[in-house]
């Protein structure tokens, strides 16, 4: 029934939308303007880069896609990549904390989400465990991308829920004529959070320059009940330097970053995690490289990433490491018979250990080597009024630990998908898709405790590599200050890897009756299905904004049972004013309760989250500078997400005001 009122609901805001369209397009003569004179203003183009032809966002029918950028995504910015997405269409976070805290698309976690960053892997060991964090610098961004679809297809057979890709510009693709960038300041209450950013970017003669950085600390957040959420507080920063050589045939540049965290296991026993990424990244672009091909990308990334896992005391226990070297290349050529496309080749070679700081020795999972070699292609081509897109991904996975059993997976993905422009400004879009995908290391190996979630975890090195089939209709207006989109998914699953909580609980050696609960590893058949619908108005344009939407998406297995961490059914609406220097919002989210649990899962109770923002935009000299107030969680609710692990011991912060001020040069 949940499901059916969410379709209902759908498809009462697509008929608003198309009764507020028709009322726009023509008013009656007595009808008052609702925004200022600008409304004729084209509303902004925001180019999506993690598509192979660099395509506007609104284009991306095929692949739905958002992009956060501007003044959207600084006020949404949160202490984390899960928190700063939380409310986008068919998105939530996993909530581990304030510091940890990783994006879920559709109900899909962990290794089925790719992080990106700048198009390349972040090689972190987020998507092992809900508690390590996503080695990302949120402040320095400047956008960030959510992608589904064939383009997908370009980074990974395994980004079956999707991928999101932080893009900071750190390589620099243009000479700029003045030296630009960006800095910020803003504090939180409920943290007592202080952070800092500056990006910067210039040139000399013909070599671009970039240099970023950022710092932010906060304590213990508070939470509705008045008291403070023991050990939830984050300590970050992070720098990076880049530089490239650019010339009229493209560009060749490089990267070095470094990001360090360390932040706090808000779980009843406490943790603690510090963690340290080094990051290397070469960035060619050549165009028109040779005769009918239009460009030509290499890049080649390696990162050196560690953490160590704390106890109460700040005395190591557990270290993680990862070490990876990423290459990619791409060729974009020019249309043949009608099709235009990018093909190219994809290696990744990584060692992951988890290692007592005891004894040196495996602790939950063993050294373990892991290598890849992919080719792909992505595809496009018009058939009368009719674009189709179509992407294919050949894919070899080898994963060979230093005990236990190697393994070698064989992974074929395609995704084909057809838009109809049944009129001008509306589209009917189908998207059809199989993609596999190889078990990660921790689901074939895991054999031991894991101290921050409190779980005994073991693996199955037999399981066998996931197939997913998937079908999407999408039906969406893109142009006009009145826009709306519906999508409708399906995606069957076979071979399903999940962990679920037995009730059982193990010491650290595996002997019954210790404190680590037993997370046992399992393959079984299941279903995904759900719906995401959305109406906005004037969404980026002066004068009056709005914004309504709802998602819903529901995993079960086919034997029975819910898949676990499934997010809640959501309502919610937007409502903005710009005019002159002033910029002011709101914004409301209703969750519901969830009670489709999976075995060991306890009820979510309903919330609503309330947020607003107020912001004074001026010119002092030729910088802009802008004051802003954010206001999280107005109404100081109880929020406990159903998507967290942490739900029954850690809520949400409690109402939060941040202030803060930005300038633009």
């Amino acid at each position: 029934m949940q499901l059916q009122r969410t379709l209902l609901a759908s498809a009462v805001l697509s008929v608003l939308a198309s009764i507020s369209s028709a009322q726009t397009a023509a008013p009656t003569p007595s009808a008052t303007p609702a925004v200022v004179p600008e409304q004729a203003t084209p509303l902004p183009t925001v180019t999506v880069t993690a598509t192979p032809f660099g395509a506007s966002e609104g284009a991306q029918i095929l692949a739905p896609a958002k992009v956060l950028a501007g003044d959207e995504l600084n006020n949404k910015m949160g202490a984390s990549l899960g928190d700063t997405l939380s409310h986008e269409l068919g998105v939530s976070a996993s909530a581990f904390g304030a510091g940890a805290s990783r994006p879920i698309i559709r109900g899909m976690e962990g290794s089925r989400v790719k992080i990106l960053q700048n198009g390349m892997d972040v090689s972190d060991v987020s998507g092992l465990s809900n508690d390590h964090g996503v080695s990302i610098d949120g402040p320095t961004a400047r956008q960030i991308e959510i992608l589904r679809g064939p383009a997908a297809l370009l980074y990974g057979s395994g980004a079956i829920g999707g991928l999101v890709n932080v893009v900071n510009d750190r390589i620099p693709t243009v000479l700029e004529a003045e030296p630009t960038g960006e800095a910020e300041l803003r504090y939180g209450t409920a943290d007592k959070s202080g952070t800092a950013s500056v990006s910067a970017t210039g040139s000399a003669g013909a070599i671009g320059l970039h240099v970023d950085g950022s710092a932010r600390s906060a304590s213990d957040y508070e939470i509705p009940d008045d008291r403070r959420l023991p050990w939830s507080y984050t300590r970050q920063h992070s720098v990076g330097v880049g530089a490239s050589y650019i010339q009229d045939w493209g560009h060749i540049g490089g990267s070095v970053g470094q990001l360090e965290n360390r932040y706090g296991i808000p779980t009843k026993e406490g943790s603690q995690i510090a963690q340290k990424q080094t990051r290397y990244d070469l960035d060619t672009l050549v165009k028109n490289p040779f005769a009918s091909f239009e460009t030509f990308k290499f890049k080649l990334g390696y990162t050196d990433y560690k953490h160590s896992e704390l106890d109460l005391a700040g005395v190591p226990q557990t270290n993680f490491a990862n070490r990876a070297l990423e290459s990619r290349w791409e060729l974009t050529h020019a249309p043949v018979a009608g099709w235009h496309g990018t093909f190219g080749l994809q290696t990744e070679g990584n060692q992951f250990s988890a290692l007592s700081a005891d004894t040196g020795g495996p602790d939950t999972v063993p050294v373990t080597k892991s290598t890849s070699a992919a080719g792909f292609l992505v595809e496009e081509r018009d058939f009368g009024p009719v674009r189709m897109n179509a992407g294919l991904r050949y894919e070899n996975v080898k994963r060979q630990p230093v005990t236990g059993q190697d393994r070698s997976f064989n992974l074929t993905s395609y995704s084909v998908g057809g838009l109809w422009p049944f009129t001008p400004g509306y589209g009917l879009g189908a998207t059809v898709s199989v993609a596999e995908r190889a078990p990660a290391t921790e689901e074939l190996y895991a054999n031991g405790p894991h101290d921050a979630t409190g779980t005994f975890d073991i693996g199955n090195a037999a399981f066998k590599k996931e197939t997913s089939h998937n079908i999407e209709l999408t039906l969406q207006k893109t142009h006009g200050l009145v826009r709306w989109k519906t999508n409708l998914f399906e995606n069957h699953v076979k071979d399903f890897i999940h962990g679920q909580i037995t009730g059982n609980t193990l010491d650290g050696d595996g002997v019954p009756g210790g404190e680590f609960r037993e997370r046992l590893f399992g393959q079984a058949d299941a279903v995904i299905r759900g719906v995401e619908a959305e109406v906005s108005y004037n969404l980026r344009g002066p004068g009056l904004s709005l914004r309504g939407f709802t998602d819903t998406s529901r995993g079960s297995l086919n034997d029975g049972g819910s898949l676990p961490l499934q997010p809640a059914i959501r309502v919610g609406a937007d409502i903005g004013f710009r005019q002159g220097p002033w910029r002011t919002g709101a914004s409301v989210i209703h969750a519901q309760s969830q009670d489709r649990l999976a075995a060991s899962e306890t009820a979510t109770p309903s919330y609503t989250q309330l947020d607003a923002n107020l912001a004074y935009v001026q010119r002092i000299g030729s910088n802009e500078v802008t004051w802003f107030l954010l206001a999280k969680n107005l109404l100081n609710e109880d929020i406990r997400l159903s998507t967290s692990v942490l739900k029954d011991v850690a809520p949400l912060p409690g109402r939060n005001f941040i202030v803060g001020v930005r300038t633009q040069f």
